[in-house]
């Protein structure tokens, strides 16, 4: 890498690549007073579609059930593509997995709160998600499955 060579950290676009809402005990599952346990998940995946061009794809699962009763599953898949140039390998993981999520949360945020209000139910809002924390958490877990197989292969 040359001297004169900024690091590049852009939005090249950003967008929903995936949502699908389910609620399949409509009409009935209306006619319950009963608030529903809400189940999040977050995943998120990204991958190289060009040179120094990175898909991130953050998706989030919103499933409400009242007992063993689906009152809705909302999953959203909120893409953006990023230009990253210039950065040392060691840094573009950690871009990748925390910068980008965090700049497509609030929109996959949107996107869920509108399908969920859309199928007829109370707007879900999600609560702010701390990437870095849950990178770091998936970075100790890697490290402590490699711990055993190192330690047999001494």
């Amino acid at each position: 890498m040359e001297q004169n060579e900024q690091p590049v950290f852009g939005i090249e676009k950003l967008y929903v690549k995936d949502i699908s809402v389910e609620v399949p005990n409509a009409p009935e599952i209306f006619l319950e007073r009963e608030a529903p346990q809400i189940q999040i998940q977050l995943n998120t995946n990204g991958r190289a579609v060009g040179e120094h061009v990175y898909e991130v794809v953050l998706t989030v699962t919103v499933t409400a059930k009242l007992g063993e009763k689906t009152v809705f599953l909302v999953e959203a898949g909120q893409g953006g593509v990023f230009r990253i140039q210039n950065v040392p390998q060691e840094q573009l993981e950690p871009l990748i997995a925390v910068a980008c999520p965090n700049i497509l949360f609030p929109y996959a945020r949107e996107v869920v709160s509108d399908a969920v209000g859309r199928a007829g139910f109370q707007p879900i809002v999600l609560q702010p998600v701390n990437f870095e924390a849950m990178y770091m958490q998936r970075l100790q877990e890697q490290q402590a499955q490699a711990a055993p197989a190192e330690a047999t292969l001494q």
